[in-house]
């Protein structure tokens, strides 16, 4: 088993009530105030927000942002710093084998980089997807990059 050296810990708290159908659980504390008082709900979950949030939407802001710092730092790296990355990610819930499934989580990247061609920047794409902590966390569920650089 590998070592892992702690970079960060962020902490949030739901606290539910009711039924998963007419229930609805509030976010508590969380590591930077953001959260707290937003509501989840089932409904926001499988139909309309309706102002609440879900495990799904902040797994997608958690992708894109991770995604994002990635793909930042794989440019720098390459001597590419971005002009501009904007990323975004759909995630989906399916029911596979039965169970509702966080399946997959779809990234379309459109990123104005100088100095690099279609091909070079499809690699440092793929580099940013293997380093991706987000990433990794979905391992079991497909990630599709949709990359376009502009400009």
């Amino acid at each position: 088993m590998t070592t892992a050296t702690r970079i960060a810990t962020r902490t949030a708290t739901t606290t539910w009530s009711g039924t998963l159908e007419s229930g609805t659980g509030t976010f508590g504390e969380s590591s930077s105030g953001v959260l707290d008082g937003r509501e989840v709900t089932w409904g926001s979950r499988t139909e309309a927000p309706a102002g609440r949030t879900s495990p799904e939407e902040l797994a997608a802001a958690a992708h894109s942002a991770c995604f994002s710092m990635a793909l930042a730092l794989r440019l720098g790296e390459n001597q590419t710093p971005p002009g501009l990355l904007e990323v975004s990610a759909d995630v989906t819930l399916a029911e596979a084998d039965g169970l509702p499934t966080i399946t997959t989580s779809e990234l379309t990247v459109r990123a104005e980089v100088a100095g690099l061609d279609a091909d070079g920047f499809d690699r440092v794409v793929e580099e940013a997807k293997a380093l991706c902590p987000v990433s990794r966390l979905f391992a079991g569920a497909e990630i599709i990059v949709r990359a376009e650089l502009v400009g």
